[in-house]
């Protein structure tokens, strides 16, 4: 097993709003600067504020080229950065019907926001769902936020489901999983824009490997293995 690490990017997601914030920059900064000739101070006050927006916005999209090598099919890697908040077995009502382990990623809104596919397989679902944007920390964000569920089938024939929730700050939800479309390791399937949460259900059987309250790395913290 190895991983290897390239140069930051910029998520797709984020070049259009980037692009776009620094024309607004421009054009807020622009008339001050003309106008304030006199006050330079109100100049160098916006643009110090201009320059702080455009550095968290263009951190917040960073989009880091991770690669991770494993030499088992039934590894599930962290879909998400974040910190771990549940692992329990819960009944999961809106697809499988039956108690599942779940899994639940918290992502503040300094964490990268991809999501990648925890392991490879089918897609079989991709479900978005309207909902509330309560904080995606709380228990109740998994079943009343806006929400997309995402299930893959491995070539074992084991079914997981992956949920990408939206959370207070969190106002859209991308899906690029599509029923049909294969599954591999080290590509997104999604990515929630501002603070919001991904919950995984897994099989009762499933090896665990990380607990409540430590932190992990998309694409490249194990978070457990499927017995199949």
């Amino acid at each position: 097993m190895g991983k290897k690490k390239r140069n930051l990017r910029i998520h797709r997601e984020g070049r259009g709003i980037i692009v776009g914030l620094t024309f607004l920059i421009f054009a807020i900064n622009v008339p001050i600067y003309m106008f304030f000739e006199e006050a330079r101070w109100v100049f160098a006050i916006t643009l110090l504020l201009s320059a702080a927006l455009l550095v968290f916005v263009t951190y917040f999209f960073r989009n880091p080229y991770r690669m991770l090598e494993v030499d088992d099919p039934n590894f599930l890697i962290a879909p998400a950065d974040g910190r771990i908040v549940v692992v329990e077995p819960t009944m999961e009502n809106e697809y499988f019907h039956e108690k599942r382990l779940q899994v639940s990623i918290f992502m503040s809104p300094f964490n990268v926001h991809a999501n990648w596919y925890p392991i490879e397989g089918a897609v079989l679902v991709s479900e978005h769902q309207k909902g509330s944007h309560k904080g995606a920390w709380l228990p109740k964000s998994s079943t009343e936020n806006e929400r997309s569920l995402v299930v893959i089938e491995t070539p074992n024939k084991v079914q997981i489901a992956v949920r990408q929730i939206a959370g207070a700050m969190a106002r859209r939800i991308v899906t690029y999983a599509k029923p049909g479309k294969q599954s591999r390791r080290n590509e997104h399937f999604g990515f929630i824009k501002f603070g919001s949460r991904v919950d995984m259900y897994l099989p009762l059987d499933t090896e665990i490997f990380v607990a409540v309250g430590e932190k992990v790395t998309g694409n490249e913290t194990i978070i457990g293995r499927i017995n199949s």
